[in-house]
């Protein structure tokens, strides 16, 4: 059987004794590791005075993760400034924040050549490499440069823009001429998909042929739709085990018998908080009625503290939950806990059974996996409603949420409303749809489908 190689920014290394850390997308990929005897390669995270490719292996349960540090300057053109600052602002549909520095993109090329460069002397010709994720673009395309031959994908998780968004990238049709060294690249939805077909036809002259065949020149690839979900088994098994029930008991114990709404979400502009606070304004504005029956808790951990517009969202947010509580808030309640930490899985599982509604309203987002877990925590007697984001990826997948537009704060108002209101037979109805995707589509579905068209794939010459 082939020796799978995978390649990411960062490494998650497990530790003896514990489940791989990371969440789902580390579960499906040391499950992988396990099953081909394979290599996990990437940074390690720790910044080296200078760059000498060094690899710092370590072996735990069964993976091997091969690790290398960058310079202080890598980490602030590559990391910091070309895959935060300009990657991930415009493939969130952000262009007015996305910034265009020609040292972001020398920093880019040069860590992926660096990458190239350490990973080359460890692959064997009958490896399979799996490059995950924006921050690895041009990775595949180095490799080949330097001999590789082997069955090669790449997988996006976040969003794939627009063709005209695209194009505002000084080097787009360079960087993206770049995927086509890969024998497959996946996406999350038939958009993202769509999106790429679009720019490489119109922009570049590739011929889209049926079965997700793109031909460029003399190279093929082929794209597929492949949905990353969640461990369901093991988040369900998180949400019955002592620190969930203990975390479950604490929210219903400092509810006082009120409803709760929960969101949980990394400190990021994509994620439109700012957005679901005003919605949930609106609502308490219009339903005066309802104002002491619910609260939203959102926790919120801060993330990129160094780039400037996670800074700005920070302060915005501290100031729009101030000024939501200084307006309706009373002595026996208060409408928003908002709360800049993060939690582990186990509680963060007691937290969702807990909430009557699960409030996922990214302005964009590559797939959400805190959807799908929210939906896996509930009790199937007595669930909660999800309301979600039409604009994250998972909305393909959980059509029977209450799906919103989060631009709209009236629409937001609605659904809160409507959650509260909707009856349990169809609140049972809506969840059982959804968890029966959550159960079939997991992680380890969306690894195997990945894994199997890259196997089935013609591996493109060096």
């Amino acid at each position: 059987m082939s020796r799978l190689i995978v390649v990411s920014n960062r490494v998650t290394t497990p530790k003896a004794g514990h489940t791989a850390s990371g969440g789902g997308l580390a579960v499906a990929l040391h499950a992988a590791l396990r099953e081909n005897g394979g290599i996990w390669f990437g940074w390690s995270g720790e910044v080296t005075d200078q760059f000498t490719g060094h690899i710092n292996f370590q072996r735990e349960q069964g993976v091997t993760t091969a690790t290398i540090d960058l310079e202080e300057q890598d980490v602030d053109e590559y990391y910091n400034g070309y895959a935060n600052r300009t990657l991930w602002p415009l493939f969130h549909y952000r262009i007015d924040l996305a910034e265009y520095e020609r040292e972001f993109a020398g920093g880019y090329e040069r860590v992926n050549e660096r990458f190239a460069d350490t990973l080359t002397p460890l692959i064997d010709p009958a490896d399979v490499l799996w490059v995950q994720d924006y921050h690895l673009l041009p990775l595949g395309e180095g490799l080949r440069r330097r001999g590789a031959a082997n069955r090669m994908g790449f997988f996006l998780h976040i969003p794939w823009p627009p063709r005209r968004l695209l194009y505002t990238l000084p080097e787009a049709a360079d960087l993206v001429r770049t995927l086509f060294a890969y024998d497959v690249v996946g996406f999350h939805t038939q958009e993202w998909l769509s999106s790429f077909e679009d720019f490489v036809g119109a922009e570049m002259g590739a011929v889209i042929e049926p079965d997700g065949v793109i031909r460029l020149g003399d190279r093929t690839i082929r794209v597929i739709v492949c949905p990353i979900g969640i461990d369901a088994a093991e988040f369900v098994a998180a949400s019955k085990s002592p620190r969930a029930r203990l975390a479950h008991r604490q929210m219903r114990d400092s509810a006082v018998g009120r409803d709760m709404i929960i969101g949980v979400d990394r400190l990021d502009y994509s994620k439109g908080l700012e957005e679901r606070f005003l919605g949930y304004e609106r609502f308490l504005r219009d339903h005066p009625e309802e104002r002491k029956e619910v609260f939203l808790l959102q926790i919120a951990p801060p993330s990129r503290g160094e780039v400037a517009s996670y800074q700005k969202i920070r302060a915005g947010l501290d100031s729009l939950s101030g000024r939501i509580n200084g307006a309706y808030a009373d002595l026996d309640w208060t409408p928003i806990r908002y709360v800049n930490q993060g939690y582990s899985r186990d509680v963060l599982a007691g937290v969702y059974r807990a909430a009557r509604i699960g409030m996922v309203t990214p302005l964009r987002d590559g797939m959400n996996l805190v959807a799908k877990e929210y939906v896996a925590a509930q009790d199937p007697d007595d669930p909660g409603v999800l309301i979600l984001s039409r604009f994250a990826g998972a909305a393909a997948q959980l059509t029977e949420a209450v799906l919103v537009n989060p631009y709209s704060a009236e629409e937001l108002s609605d659904a809160i409303l409507l959650a509260l209101r909707m009856p349990l037979d169809e609140r049972q109805r809506r969840w059982r749809k959804m968890m029966d995707n959550v159960l079939s589509e997991d992680v380890g579905w969306w690894r195997q489908r990945f894994t199997d068209a890259l196997m089935a794939s013609e591996a493109t010459p060096a």
